[in-house]
């Protein structure tokens, strides 16, 4: 059995990164990956499906050219060629990470799938065949987390997409129907509907978006149902049958029996860790009843030693976290610090046109929490940039303090607005009161600019 100082399993955002930090700094150092370098972010998460949004942004803006006095003919997509160009993006991102390995000391990449046999070794089902057994004084679980399949009647009848398996479409789907009204599907139901398909959203919940503030939510619903896109919230999905080239959807909305016709099922339910082939059971690694990994605020597990990063622990499932997890653990083992995941900021963003960037807490949980608050809200279409641009969709929405005038969230229903967004997280990160930001001076015409004009909206 060979001994290394330090094993990762899994070579994704969290994974590959700290792999070489701890190679470079002379630790003896595996990296176990059973499919492709990179994870789930650059192979069939961030990387390719922004990529694609903004094709499909390209052509929504040539529809929409008229409106700015261009006038442009009839718009095609050229599916096969935007896939080409996503793929030779993911390939060029992958073949860096691969090159990064490849090219650090102490490192040593086995590709194969990995069960513990103990806490402190582990099985690798290689992928050329065979199998070895390490062994490793530190190990650090980066499995991630993959798409939930429903419990639904019919749904293995059908060929079903994923979240992965959608991105190697080469034709446009006629009719395409997305199970699940979050994040994912959202971004995918927008993409898709502006290569030409029809759309459909079902959405279990009485609302989009249950994490957001309901006048978000309202608002992102009505840019996209301006857009043709159908949302059926308060929809239950009972069974799904095919016949001949059709699919067949039996569901409730709103307690009332229907039945949807369409060419394409996309599943978009929420994901789960990666944990049910890892046998942690013989690591006596503990989990919660879901299969995420328990950590403690420095991301160690209950065996002392065994580390867990990224989706696999549960917790916002978000690239920036997974490699900021990386950093944490990093930084506290070898360079001796005493960081912790406990209150860092958890800013996201939702890649849908506009771009939703959320940080700090939202009304609702202001609310929840019984803060003395004040809210200041500014819709886009009285923002200079925007009305010039032709990007008045959306709002920008700010909590604040009433009493210490400190940021306490923000949501930025906005073009750009995972940009504005970070701006206000640098504020709260730096203490800076929204007062100051009223007055800042920004330059003109910026979508950072209409900061002074949202906290106008808030009096003293």
């Amino acid at each position: 059995m060979r001994h290394f100082d330090a094993i990762i399993i899994g070579a994704g955002q969290a994974g590959t990164p700290l792999a070489k930090k701890l190679a470079e700094s002379g630790k003896k150092t595996a990296i176990i990956e059973k499919r492709i370098v990179g994870g789930t972010c650059i192979n069939d998460g961030c990387t390719p499906t922004k990529a694609m949004i903004a094709s499909a942004k390209a052509a929504h803006q040539a529809r929409n050219a008229g409106d700015l006095g261009v006038i442009i003919g009839d718009v095609k997509v050229d599916l096969k060629k935007i896939k080409k160009r996503k793929d030779e993006i993911v390939d060029s991102f992958r073949s860096s990470s691969e090159k990064g390995i490849a090219t650090t000391e102490n490192l040593e990449l086995i590709m194969g799938e990995a069960v513990f046999t103990s806490p402190k070794t582990v099985s690798i089902n290689l992928k050329e065949g065979g199998t070895e057994e390490v062994s490793a004084d530190w190990i650090f679980i980066n499995t991630g987390a993959k798409t939930i399949i429903p419990d639904i009647e019919g749904i293995k009848t059908i060929d079903y997409l994923t979240s992965t398996s959608i991105l190697d479409l080469e034709e446009v789907p006629e009719h395409l129907v997305v199970i699940g009204g979050n994040y994912i599907g959202l971004e995918f139901g927008q993409m898709y509907s502006r290569f030409g398909s029809k759309v459909t959203v079902l959405e279990k919940s009485t609302r989009l978006l249950s994490r957001e503030d309901e006048d978000i939510a309202e608002e992102l619903t009505k840019i996209l149902t301006e857009e043709d896109i159908e949302i059926l919230t308060d929809s239950q999905v009972n069974k799904i049958t095919k016949t001949n080239e059709e699919i067949v959807i039996e569901l409730d909305v709103k307690g009332k029996s229907s039945t949807l016709k369409c060419s394409h099922v996309l599943v978009a339910v929420g994901r789960k860790p990666q944990t049910e082939t890892l046998q942690l059971d013989l690591a006596g690694v503990e989990m919660d009843e879901k299969g995420n990994i328990l950590v403690n605020d420095k991301l160690e597990t209950n065996v002392a030693g065994v580390y867990a990063l990224g989706d696999v622990k549960g917790g916002p499932a978000f690239t920036h976290i997974a490699y900021n997890d990386y950093t944490i653990v990093y930084r506290n083992l070898i360079e001796g610090t005493n960081y912790s995941i406990k209150e860092r900021p958890i800013p996201y963003c939702m890649f849908t046109d506009p771009q939703l960037g959320r940080v700090g807490i939202s009304e609702i949980e202001a609310k929840k929490q019984g803060l003395n608050f004040k809210v200041a809200v500014l819709p886009m279409a009285q923002v200079a940039r925007g009305i010039e641009t032709g990007q008045t969709k959306g709002m920008m929405k700010a909590i604040v303090d009433a009493d210490t005038k400190q940021i306490l969230g923000a949501s930025m229903l906005a073009a750009e607005g995972g940009e504005i967004m970070s701006i206000l997280e640098m504020a709260m990160e730096g203490g800076i009161t929204y007062d100051q930001i009223r007055y800042c001076v920004f330059a003109h015409p910026t979508y950072a600019e209409s900061l002074n004009n949202l906290f106008m909206k808030i009096t003293d």
